[in-house]
């Protein structure tokens, strides 16, 4: 069974314009109808340009935003149904790492405090107890446990996010939204976060849902990528598959960008002009056809339903 299976998710965002007498003039749809699921100890990638719909959906995961329609389970139960004691057992079994950990953690709270503040919150441990689960997600992130009496400012970038993946890990969780987690970090500290995530994965079984738009980087960590745009998925599949025989339009332009070819290589590039349309109102059928360069009049007016190609790999578009 999944931890998390996600089935015909939905969010809509109702516009309105005036200032006393406010009229709802449409909706702007973040995510439409997508599905995926992740298993025990597995990190599936979500990747896509921004504003298609990454965040929304970890925000539906989160409980911060409710689903317009589809269901999202976790160990088979639905969430949406979740109150009381059930819906504390899932706060602490899924929990969330911010892009920014500068901004993530509170500058008035030395770490020993930030991280067990959620065992606070879950837990009834003793004041000794807290302290020893604090020293120990410590030092699962490779911090001392002496580093718990400082405050956030006096670390550095890759630091504060390890305190964050440690105040994450600090409730035994199951699950981890990892929102951008390295984009807002130097080159030279993105790798150790993500070997140290990998490390972490192999000691404790942890799932993540690892959200970014570098394909290299989510293909580095992922076992399965999925491609978001515009709120669908067009293509999910296993990572070394995804890399090695992208199918959709958008998963090729994407993977051209992001792992450069060998200077002496001949390698085709897939021409997108344009900006992503506005979710507010997208373009009938296919939503990436104002942008495919392999469009056809039939892109225009259906959208294409996913389909498994291969066993495992599946793509929404009419060229398959």
């Amino acid at each position: 069974m999944p931890v998390l299976e996600v089935r015909d998710l939905q969010k809509h965002f109702p516009v309105a314009t005036g200032t006393l007498l406010r009229r709802k003039t449409g909706w702007v749809k973040a995510v439409e109808s997508i599905n995926f699921s992740i298993e025990a100890g597995e990190t599936l990638g979500l990747i896509g340009e921004s504003g298609c719909g990454k965040t929304t959906t970890a925000k539906l995961i989160l409980l911060q935003e409710r689903p317009t329609g589809g269901t999202i389970r976790f160990d088979g139960e639905d969430i949406g149904g979740l109150h009381g004691d059930g819906l504390m057992r899932y706060r602490r079994s899924v929990q969330v790492v911010f892009q920014d950990p500068f901004a993530s953690l509170s500058p008035r709270m030395r770490v020993g405090d930030i991280i067990a503040e959620p065992l606070e919150i879950h837990t009834g441990m003793t004041r000794q107890q807290l302290q020893q689960r604090v020293a120990e997600v410590l030092e699962l992130v490779g911090l001392s446990p002496d580093v718990a009496k400082l405050f956030p400012h006096e670390f550095s970038g890759g630091q504060r996010q390890r305190v964050a993946i440690a105040r994450a890990l600090a409730t035994n969780t199951r699950l981890i939204i990892l929102d951008e987690p390295v984009s807002a970090l130097d080159v030279s500290i993105r790798a150790q976060i993500i070997n140290q995530l990998e490390h972490l994965q192999d000691t404790l079984g942890v799932s993540y849902l690892f959200i970014g738009h570098d394909l290299a980087t989510v293909a580095h960590i992922s076992q399965r990528i999925a491609v978001m745009y515009l709120g669908h998925l067009v293509e999910i599949a296993e990572s070394t598959e995804l890399c090695a025989h992208p199918l959709h339009p958008y998963t090729q332009a994407l993977l051209i960008a992001a792992l450069p070819a060998h200077p002496d290589a001949k390698q085709e590039r897939i021409a997108i002009t344009g900006e992503i349309p506005s979710a507010l109102a997208p373009p009938p059928g296919c939503r990436f056809h104002t942008r495919c360069p392999h469009a056809m009049p039939r892109c225009s007016v259906e959208a294409p339903v996913s389909k498994e190609v291969a066993p495992g790999h599946a793509v929404a578009c009419h060229l398959f």
